[in-house]
């Protein structure tokens, strides 16, 4: 890639190219866990956060009717920090001249100012849409007055409450190399490759989902993917885009001549993916710029079977975790917990086998703050990481002239837009086609939220 390609599309700021790009789209700014005193009491009695997205500096507080407002942080009468404004039933003061302004940004009182002062009524602080969806406050951050995009009807955005649970981790990367990693059908032949496998409950202990048999079997055993990954290191990978912006990944293990491993996951422009956690738990990942240099991932867990034990998935997570902004407990700054001899006997990378996650937060934080692309070899593997980079460019210079990138959607058009089905299991070779899409759509029947049906099921890869 060109140097000046690379740094096209992945800074962020305002004004930058890929920035007014990415604000198209409604963002995941904060978990609703943030503002839950259990998790953080400072929250009891002041549900304030200061909010970095995008490259600005935000501040997220719910008022005393329970409204969301997003405004920025920066005061407009001298610029003083708003995130250390005193929170009021209808708004947030600013403590350094009383100034105080309401969710949607208007200003309701500047107390200082002389009687009979119409300065308020002529201030108005910048403020951004929010929504709530799956447990999660998402921001719209797009030019002033425009009229946000509806999220698609992903089954991340429409499962019950009971069904569903969101999760988010900081990785001290760019946007993009860490949204590239997910859409690599090739990496955990090798990153998250075990050198042994495991069976039992201990197989779904959180961070050993690669241990979890794969819907199917091989001369009646069940197969691990850790397994399938380690047995057929090379595969045969397709990508096929089933609506604008929406591309199905088919990846193919080739087990022996009568059974295929089928590994079917989505990638959601601009930074989405969509994969399977087990038969019956899909995961929807958003990798959202903090700034050129952060990216929050947000990870969306959908059962298709019974309620999720979201405590338990919580209190899982939170043990690889630092409160109060989900920062990781390993990083650098330990070398992300390599350990040589686990390496030489146990794993392939060597950095653990409880938490995946920290795999892929080695692979996107090695490559340095922003990757220098044009240090790249290329291979016949990253067919989708290259289409993904082009469709990229092409939206930065569509938004360039004044057009609606791909998944910038009308309600009409993201209500239609369902699912998207992934898929994990041994099929028969010569029909491996119609096997997974059986399987994905009895796993949909067995859950009565998600028979609406799902997007493009019967696409063909190419």
């Amino acid at each position: 890639m060109l140097a000046e390609h690379n740094d096209l599309v992945t800074r962020i700021g305002p004004g930058t190219p890929c920035g007014d790009l990415m604000r198209r789209y409604w963002q995941p700014a904060a978990l609703l866990d943030e503002f839950d005193p259990r998790l953080d009491p400072r929250m009891d009695q002041r549900p304030v956060k200061a909010v970095r997205l995008l490259g600005q500096d935000l501040v997220l507080f719910r008022d005393g009717a329970g409204t969301f407002g997003l405004i920025d942080r920066d005061c407009p009468h001298r610029g003083a920090d708003l995130a250390f404004g005193r929170l009021e039933p209808d708004g947030l003061r600013c403590p350094f001249h009383g100034w105080k302004f309401a969710p949607d940004g208007r200003c309701l009182e500047t107390p200082a100012e002389p009687m009979g002062s119409t300065l308020c009524q002529r201030v108005r602080q910048r403020s951004y849409p929010v929504q709530v969806r799956a447990g999660v406050v998402f921001a719209y951050l797009g030019p002033e007055g425009s009229t946000p995009p509806a999220l698609p009807a992903f089954d991340a955005f429409v499962a019950p409450a009971s069904h569903s649970f969101a999760f988010k981790g900081l990785w001290h990367c760019n946007w993009l190399q860490a949204f590239e990693v997910g859409i690599d059908p090739a990496h955990p032949s090798f990153l998250h490759r075990y050198l042994q496998d495991e069976h039992g409950d201990e197989a779904k202990a959180y961070g050993r989902q690669f241990r979890a048999a794969s819907a199917g079997s091989v001369a009646g055993e069940r197969w691990p993917m850790t397994r399938v990954m380690r047995e057929v290191c090379s595969p045969e990978i397709h990508h096929a885009q089933v609506a604008p912006g929406l591309t199905r990944l088919t990846t193919l293990r080739h087990i022996d001549d009568a059974l295929t491993h089928v590994r079917v996951t989505h990638a959601a422009f601009p930074h989405t993916f969509v994969i399977p956690l087990s038969e019956t738990v899909t995961i929807t990942q958003l990798h959202v710029p903090v700034d050129d240099t952060h990216t929050y991932w947000y990870s969306f867990f959908t059962s298709f079977a019974g309620p999720l034990d979201k405590e338990t998935m919580r209190r899982q997570r939170l043990a690889h975790m630092t409160l109060p902004d989900y920062v990781p407990v390993h990083g650098r700054h330990d070398h992300w917990n390599f350990d040589p001899e686990e390496q030489r006997t146990r794993t392939f990378l060597g950095m653990g086998e409880e938490d995946i996650n920290l795999h892929d937060q080695w692979a996107v934080e090695s490559m340095g703050p922003i990757q220098d692309r044009t240090r790249e070899h290329l291979g016949t593997s990253d067919k989708v990481i290259l289409a993904h980079r082009r469709l990229l460019l092409q939206a930065i210079e569509t938004v360039r002239q004044g057009g609606t990138p791909p998944m910038a959607l009308a309600p009409a058009q993201a209500a239609a837009l369902q699912g998207p089905d992934t898929m994990d299991c041994i099929a028969p070779a010569a029909d491996w086609q119609a096997h997974w899409q059986a399987q994905a759509a009895a796993k949909r029947a067995g859950a009565a939220w998600g028979q609406a049906g799902s997007t493009a099921s019967s696409e063909t890869p190419a």
